[in-house]
């Protein structure tokens, strides 16, 4: 059980840190060290960016869950 959470942890914080990189920079921070700066958006966010800002917190309390049950399972199991 312990190692299916550890596993769990792994794949959960590779695919939290793939989704913040995708997100697109709000200016004010160090994407603008990075060029992007530059642009500026006129609309507000797209769909696209929504559904990743949606899917991003739920990776995240899945992280965060799997984080807790973790801690929980080696607390009980010593």
């Amino acid at each position: 059980m312990i190692l299916g959470f550890e596993i769990a942890l792994v794949v959960f914080s590779a695919l939290l840190m793939l989704l913040v990189l995708m997100h697109k920079g709000k200016g004010g921070g160090l994407s603008d060290m990075f060029g992007g700066g530059m642009q500026s958006s006129v609309g507000g966010s797209s769909v696209a960016e929504r559904n990743l800002d949606r899917i991003t917190v739920v990776v995240g309390l899945l992280w965060f869950a799997c984080i807790v049950a973790l801690g929980l399972l080696v607390k009980t199991s010593s």
